[in-house]
C-alpha cells in the first residue's frame, strides 16, 4: 500500500513518445489511485490545455492548473509546485505531446524543476523494444527518468518481457488493454459532464492500474523553494465581469478566473446554452472559448443571450470574445454539417468549421502593457470583409499569428490569452481601454 512520503512530496512528470500513448489516461487512473489510498494528490498539466485539466480535475478532485515555461512563465509554474508541495503527497505533471516536442517541451520543464519523467509506453505492439523507446526518451535529452507505465498491456507475460527490457529502470506500473476509455472529438477529450459514468470509468482505470507499490515508495521526495507572493495590482477592483459558461463556452483556464478575482473583480456567469442574457448591470462581458460549433442549434434559437449582447454593445459595454466567443459573436456559423447557424451579430463574418487544423500553437499579443500570451488551436476559418486592428506573433518563431478584430467596444480574436501572463493587459481588455 502506498503510504506518504517520510521526506515530503514525490513528483512525476508524465510523458511519451507522441500523443495518442494514453498519457491523459495513465495520469487519470493514477491520480484516482493514489486519492482513494487517502494520499493528497495535486495534477497540473504542462501547455496551454483547457480539456485535460477538467478530466483530471475529476479524477484527483482537486483544481488543476497548467505549466509552461513561456505562457505561464517558470517564476509562477515554479510558485505553484511550491504550494502544492507544501499541501501534497504526491505531484502529477501531465506532459504534452512527445517528451521533446515543442518549444518549450515538457522535458524542458521537467528539468527546469528537476522533477523526474514518468514515460507511458504503449505496449500493445511491441514488447523488448519497449526497453529501448525507454533509453532513449531518458538519453537523449538527457532527463531524469522515474520509471515506465506500460500501456495496453496484453497480460503478466508481456508486462514480464516489458520490465526486463527496462534494464536499470522500474516499471513503475502496467494498464491493460482498455474496453472502454477516454472519448475523444475534433480539439481534444469530450469534456466530463458529457461522459455518462465517468466516475466509474475513472474508478475502472485506477482498479486496472497495476502499481509497483515498492518502486513508487523508492522515489525521491521533491521540494521547490517558495517564492516571494506577488500582489495582483487592483485594477478592476469594484466591477463585475459576466461571463458565459456552460457546455458551449468552457475552454476557461482557472489561472484566468484567479486574475481577475486578484484584480478585484466580481464574476457573474451565464450560460447562453441556457438562452440566459449577460447580466445587465456587470461592466464587461467576456465569452470564453468553447464548443458553440456542436451546439448551433440551441445558440441560434436563444433570442435572450443574442439580445443581451447587442445591447451591451450598442451601449459601449466591453465584450471580450475568444475563439468560441468570436464564433459565438459574429453573425453567423456553419458547423462541419453546412447548417448556417445565426449567431450575435457583433461583427460582420462568419467563421466556418473545416476539417483541417486552422491553427495550432503557442502566441503572444503585443500590448502597450507588455505581452499578453496564450496560444491557438481551432478548426474552423473566419469569413468576411474585416480588417484586423493587430496579430499575435507565434512563437518562437515571431511569425504573424491570429489577427484581432474591434468593433466598437468589442475585441474579438482566436487567440486564447493566459491572463496572469499580463495583468494589465486583460484589465485594460474588460475596462475598455486601449491596448
Amino acid at each position: 500500500m502506498v503510504a506518504p512520503h517520510p521526506a515530503g512530496a514525490v513528483a512525476v512528470l508524465v510523458s511519451a513518445t507522441a500523443s495518442g500513448q494514453g498519457k491523459t489516461t495513465v495520469t487519470a487512473a493514477l491520480a484516482r489511485l493514489l486519492a482513494r489510498r487517502d494520499l493528497a494528490v495535486r495534477v497540473f498539466k504542462a501547455g496551454p490545455d483547457f480539456i485535460d485539466p477538467v478530466m483530471l480535475e475529476r479524477a484527483a478532485g482537486s483544481a488543476v492548473y497548467n505549466l509552461d515555461l513561456w505562457m505561464v512563465g517558470a517564476d509562477a509554474s515554479r510558485a505553484m509546485l511550491a504550494r502544492a508541495a507544501s499541501e501534497a503527497d504526491v505531484i502529477l505533471i501531465e506532459g504534452v505531446m512527445g517528451l521533446y516536442d515543442g518549444t518549450p517541451s515538457s522535458a524542458d520543464l521537467a528539468r527546469a524543476f528537476d522533477v523526474p519523467v514518468l514515460a507511458v509506453l504503449d505496449a500493445s505492439a511491441m514488447a523488448q523494444t519497449a526497453g529501448a523507446v525507454a533509453l532513449g526518451l531518458r538519453d537523449y535529452g538527457p532527463v531524469a527518468m522515474a520509471g515506465v507505465i506500460a500501456n495496453r498491456v496484453a497480460g503478466s507475460g508481456h508486462a514480464a518481457m516489458v520490465a526486463s527490457a527496462l534494464r536499470d529502470m522500474p516499471l513503475l506500473a502496467c494498464l491493460p488493454r482498455q474496453t472502454a476509455s477516454l472519448p475523444e472529438r475534433h480539439l481534444g477529450l469530450v469534456l466530463p459532464d458529457e461522459v455518462d459514468a465517468l466516475d466509474a470509468l475513472l474508478d475502472s482505470l485506477a482498479d486496472g492500474l497495476q502499481l509497483d507499490d515498492a518502486a513508487w515508495q523508492a522515489l525521491p521526495a521533491v521540494s521547490f523553494p517558495m517564492p516571494t507572493p506577488q500582489t495582483m495590482p487592483p485594477l478592476l477592483q469594484g466591477k463585475q465581469i459576466a461571463v458565459a459558461r456552460d457546455a458551449a463556452f468552457a475552454f476557461l483556464y482557472r489561472a484566468n478566473l484567479d486574475c481577475l478575482r486578484g484584480m478585484g473583480a466580481a464574476i457573474r456567469y451565464f450560460s447562453p446554452l441556457a438562452d440566459e442574457p449577460a447580466p445587465e448591470d456587470a461592466d464587461a462581458i467576456w465569452l470564453p472559448g468553447g464548443y458553440p460549433e456542436l451546439h448551433g442549434a440551441a445558440l441560434s434559437a436563444g433570442a435572450a443571450w443574442r439580445t443581451s449582447l447587442r445591447r451591451a454593445h450598442a451601449a459601449g459595454k466591453p465584450v471580450l470574445a475568444e475563439c468560441g466567443g468570436l464564433m459565438a459573436i459574429c453573425d453567423s456559423l456553419v458547423d462541419k454539417d453546412g447548417n448556417d447557424w445565426p449567431m450575435a451579430g457583433l461583427l460582420p463574418a462568419r467563421t466556418r468549421m473545416q476539417p483541417r487544423l486552422a491553427a495550432l500553437g503557442l502566441q503572444g499579443w503585443e500590448s502597450a502593457h507588455g505581452q499578453l500570451r496564450g496560444h491557438a488551436f481551432h478548426y474552423s476559418r473566419l469569413e468576411g470583409d474585416i480588417v484586423a486592428a493587430g496579430h499575435a506573433g507565434k512563437h518562437p518563431s515571431g511569425d504573424s499569428g491570429e489577427a484581432v478584430y474591434r468593433a466598437g467596444s468589442l475585441t474579438a480574436s482566436y487567440f486564447h490569452a493566459y491572463f496572469p501572463s499580463c495583468p494589465e493587459a486583460a484589465a485594460a481588455l474588460l475596462l475598455g481601454e486601449p491596448t
